[in-house]
């Protein structure tokens, strides 16, 4: 190893899957390291205000530390955190997410990760690979455009379709396997002749181009239509851990008027309307084509559920969903509600119950709801991306009591 590269005393995790250091007085954020290590560093970016480097060689290791199962780690850009053990991760999760909920929302929450099994590998349903020019399937370097081969990726569900095994003429190509063993593949490229039995391909424009593009999904015994190219969550088991705990957040009662906003497919609205009953009502709605004529398809069978597919702001702005609402689910995108939060809160519901894969977009649209008269009541958090520096969180919020 390079004696004269710089050694550096390893500071807290921060978000993105890095931790903080200091070299010569100026931050540095490093990768593959944990939080208590002295480790050498090669440096990879300068700006003005920060560095960013990996770590090449630990002098002094955390507990935690582990040796990483994939040997692509440290190479690929697709994992964060392959060095650490799976409790370990979850620890740097949630102390992640508590410093963005105290920086930005001002909010001094002891947030705990629950875990979620499959916690290691093999979890991951939907991958998407980038092509070499050679023809060769791959992910991405951090913070890079090249791509580095693969045999196959260690968290990727090992019955999708294994698309590091092929050469291709193109990409990217993205292998999904559904809860049901459907297989589909997304992608503009012609697809080889020895990937194994293809549900269906679909094309990254959403059309059909061979078999079936519908996959079809079960959660809690509840058969939902999915797109082959829409959006479902990528971890086997988090579609019912969510549903789970938005039911449990959200109270719903036999009759409520009930918001669920970026819907999607309408995995949330189906128990929502459940729940709501024939008196109740569900307006489910998402912008995406796609995903609203999956949620068609998913909620036909309650009439107290109604599709609209319009983006969330211009939904509210405009009036289309009312004045007033009994409970309001969403689940934004990765930037957040932002513009939305505003007029949700102008809903009065007695209950607002915010998905989110993004700790500090959740915790800047909390200020803004408490803002705007609410209190957050709960903030649970699920490891549902192991090896990475993802996690979900499902936060609670009621109207001040003043």
């Amino acid at each position: 190893m390079n004696a004269e590269l710089p050694v550096v005393e390893v500071g807290p995790v921060a978000h993105g899957g890095h931790c903080v250091a200091r070299l010569d007085g100026q931050v540095v954020f490093v990768r593959h390291a944990l939080p208590g290590e002295r480790v050498r560093i090669a440096i990879t970016e300068r700006t003005k205000r920060f560095l960013r480097a990996d770590a090449v060689e630990v002098l002094e290791a955390a507990p935690d530390r582990v040796t990483p199962p994939c040997p692509f780690a440290g190479t690929c850009g697709g994992c964060d955190f392959q060095h650490v053990s799976p409790e370990g991760q979850r620890r740097l999760l949630g102390q992640v997410v508590r410093e963005q909920l105290q920086r930005l929302a001002g909010l001094e929450w002891d947030v705990e990760v629950e875990a979620v099994q499959p916690e290691g590998l093999g979890w991951r349903t939907r991958v998407t690979y980038a092509v070499d020019e050679s023809g060769r399937a791959g992910l991405r370097r951090h913070r890079d455009h090249a791509v580095v081969p693969i045999d196959r990726c260690r968290i990727a569900h090992p019955d999708a379709p294994p698309v590091p095994a092929a050469r291709w003429d193109g990409g990217p190509v993205e292998s999904v396997i559904s809860s049901t063993g459907e297989r589909v593949l997304v992608t503009d490229a012609e697809v080889p002749g020895d990937l194994g039995p293809v549900h269906g391909v679909v094309g990254r424009d959403g059309e059909v181009r061979a078999g079936s593009g519908t996959l079809h999904e079960t959660v809690h015994g509840r058969t939902f239509h999915v797109s082959g190219s829409g959006f479902w969550q990528v971890h086997p088991r988090a579609a019912e851990t969510l549903v789970d705990a938005v039911l449990v957040g959200a109270q719903v009662q036999p009759g409520d008027r009930v918001l669920d906003l970026y819907a999607g497919a309408g995995l949330f609205s189906a128990f929502l309307a459940e729940a709501a009953g024939p008196r109740g009502e569900v307006v489910s709605v998402e912008g995406a084509r796609s995903g609203h004529e999956d949620a068609r398809v998913n909620l036909a069978e309650f009439e107290q559920a109604t599709v609209q597919r319009a983006p969330v702001e211009k939904a509210l702005a405009r009036g289309w969903l009312g004045g007033s609402a009994d409970v309001v689910v969403l689940d934004p995108p990765r930037a957040g509600a932002k513009n939305a939060v505003a007029p949700i809160a102008a809903l009065g519901a007695r209950t607002v119950v915010y998905v989110a894969c993004d700790p500090a977009a959740l915790a800047r649209d909390l200020k803004t709801f408490i803002e705007h008269g609410y209190d957050v009541r709960s903030v649970r958090a699920f490891a549902l991306f192991p090896m990475t520096h993802h996690v979900e969180c499902v936060a609670v919020l009621a109207p001040a009591e003043r």
